[in-house]
């Protein structure tokens, strides 16, 4: 893109005119370390494979399962006079057949006759006159329990008039999900990210439990928002400690690994929901076993990061130096010297008070303020249409159980691929081309028959195949489209305003009752809407990315209808002795700085040219200008 590659080079002579007050400013960087006593040693990966990765199971476990709660089998009204017959003859009898379809029953509406008295005045079997009026259920409902044997709509009668009731569950458990994220996300940066994460796991375990034994549908409600506090909390602060003590060379590895390991425990919660058919057992089954996440007060170690943040220089070393031990390194006898020595500066000046930037920065200039709309928009029709098509999964086809199976199970292979082509072909076209094709085969459904059970899943399949590729860009082509001193507050209002979207996803997928497709309609139109849209971003794949509000402003600001047609960004050309590969050489002739005062300390990359020579990690999670990994809904 000539436009992006000529504000590129601004931003490069901009960031090597202040290299030098870079180096001598710059606060200790953890990345830095990381590579000296292991960027991804035995340490990290025991924390992967047997913290961080087990603690994506129960966000997905308890933000699906109610799917399986609300399960609407077939009924109709209850005639207590008729006990003493089969179903089948109760049926036959009492019940109205519908005016469009004699085959089919009504569901709420019955005989409105004197039951006793036609029993006690007819010697001979009893035959059904349509004239006969009508009346709704005043005696409760019968169920089929042939398929659905348990469900909160058979324990709370929440059909006909309440068939919405299901739906306002589902609406309740995303309400909490905003809520939770923020009031976590405080929690995490005030008592840290281990006590945040306990908390959080015992507020999801009691509105598990509260929903295994809810007796009532409104305190059923209440266990739900409870749970929906912790999603996706739960799981995204192990999350982020992983990332913390992950070298930046392995994030994007630990993300998508993250990515995959929860739709593995989607995948495994659709064999449990199958074995599991009743809806307490249910809640108990994805609940209860993690009271063993418990333990890992023994091993999750407390962030680096935000000790150093909070001025706890003994305990963070205790942590690096363990690191260092168990993947056979040394922590370097010069950082802890200037950590020393930063913290007895920062005893005798005091901590410097960074100032929070304010989300209404992100619409003062009007480049800005586009890309921050259009960011926006994409983020949430991504989070909308891949939420919504995850809950619709269960609907579509013959058997519930399979279809959210092969639901979940296509992410798979989209994460793998999306996460090669974003380092060849750039963000914006795999974000375009992802949403605009998942919304086609959306939108296609509607055109086959209503008996086309099989051909409709296959459309519905690959539409989630491509929607989840494009929720998984959106969030690290937005941290880098975002200034670094914007980024935070940037990342944290779209992705709140995509959380507080999905409190409409289940009146959408409510429609379904009625129309199948028309949910998939919707959903791919939006789909398809945000798209096109994201057209108008630019290319972020070989560009310095803009660190000040000033140059978030220019980036991109030169768009034309041209760059539509580019597909990734133009390398930039550096010269060999400014290469990544020449890095080393280039610390040795960097100017004066604060760390020459201590004569062993080994001089440290600056900051400016990693920025300027090394794309930002394909999936990483973006940090704020403090250098602390955010939450993602974190505002």
């Amino acid at each position: 893109m000539p436009n992006n590659y000529n504000n590129s080079r601004k931003y490069s002579d901009n960031l090597e005119k202040t290299s030098v007050k870079d180096t001598s400013d710059d606060a200790i960087d953890l990345d830095d370390v990381l590579p000296k006593i292991g960027e991804f040693g035995i340490y990290q990966k025991f924390l992967l494979w047997f913290v961080c990765l087990p603690a994506c199971l129960p966000c997905g476990f308890c933000a699906f399962n109610q799917l399986f709660m609300t399960d609407t089998p077939d009924h109709w009204c209850k005639v207590p006079e008729l006990e003493n017959m089969t179903q089948i003859n109760r049926k036959m009898l009492s019940i109205p057949r519908k005016e469009d379809n004699n085959a089919t029953f009504e569901r709420c509406l019955r005989y409105s006759v004197n039951w006793t008295e036609l029993l006690k005045t007819n010697q001979r079997p009893l035959e059904v006159n349509e004239s006969w009026p009508v009346e709704p259920c005043f005696d409760g409902y019968e169920y089929d329990k042939t398929e659905v044997k348990s469900s909160i709509v058979i324990d709370f009668d929440l059909v006909c008039e309440y068939d919405v009731y299901p739906t306002l569950g589902l609406v309740a458990l995303n309400v909490g999900g905003p809520i939770g994220v923020y009031s976590f996300g405080l929690l995490n940066d005030r008592i840290g990210r281990k006590k945040s994460f306990f908390a959080c796991l015992s507020t999801l375990l009691l509105g598990s439990v509260m929903t295994a034994y809810a007796h009532e549908y409104w305190f059923w409600v209440v266990a739900r928002i409870i749970v929906g506090l912790t999603i996706p909390a739960v799981y995204q602060i192990p999350f982020i400690i992983s990332l913390e003590l992950a070298g930046p060379n392995y994030r994007s590895f630990v993300t998508v690994m993250t990515c995959i390991f929860y739709t593995l425990g989607l995948i495994l919660l659709s064999g449990v929901t199958y074995v599991l058919r009743d809806w307490r057992s249910l809640a108990l089954a994805t609940s209860v076993p993690f009271f063993f996440y418990y333990l890992y007060w023994f091993i999750l170690p407390e962030s680096p990061r935000w000790l150093l943040m909070r001025g706890r220089l003994e305990e963070a070393n205790n942590i690096l130096k363990t690191i260092a031990r168990i993947n056979g390194r040394e922590l370097p006898e010069e950082y802890t010297t200037k950590l020393q020595k930063q913290v007895l500066e920062q005893k005798e000046h005091g901590m410097k008070e960074k100032k929070s930037a304010s989300v209404f920065a992100l619409c003062r200039t009007p480049n800005m303020r586009l890309k921050t709309f259009l960011i926006t928009l994409n983020w949430c029709a991504s989070e909308m249409v891949y939420v919504g098509l995850s809950y619709y999964g269960p609907a579509i086809g013959s058997n519930q159980y399979m279809s959210f199976f092969l639901s979940s199970a296509v992410e798979i292979p989209s994460y793998i691929v999306c996460w090669v082509l974003m380092d060849r072909v750039g963000r914006r076209w795999p974000l375009c081309l992802s949403m605009v094709i998942s919304g086609i085969f959306c939108i296609v459904t509607v055109l086959l028959p209503e008996d086309a059970e099989n051909e409709t899943l296959i459309l519905f399949l690959i539409s989630k195949c491509f929607i989840s590729a494009s929720f998984l860009i959106i969030y690290p082509y937005a941290g880098e489209l975002y200034p670094t001193e914007l980024r935070g507050v940037g990342i944290g209002a779209s992705a709140y305003i995509g959380g507080l979207g999905l409190i409409i996803i289940p009146f959408i997928n409510y429609l379904g009752t009625s129309n199948l497709v028309l949910p998939l309609v919707l959903m791919g139109a939006v789909s398809v809407v945000g798209g096109i849209t994201a057209l108008r971003l630019p290319e972020t794949l070989h560009c310095p990315l803009p660190q000040t509000a000033e140059e978030g402003e220019e980036f991109g600001k030169d768009w034309t209808y041209k760059d539509c047609f580019a597909c990734g960004g133009q390398r930039i050309s550096v010269a060999e002795s400014d290469s990544y590969e020449n890095l080393d050489q280039l610390e040795l002739t960097q100017a004066p700085s604060v760390e020459d005062i201590l004569p062993d300390l080994q001089p440290v990359r600056r900051n400016s040219m990693r920025k300027l020579v090394r794309q930002a990690s394909t999936l990483e999670t973006q940090r704020d200008i403090d250098g602390s990994l955010k939450m993602t809904y974190w505002f």
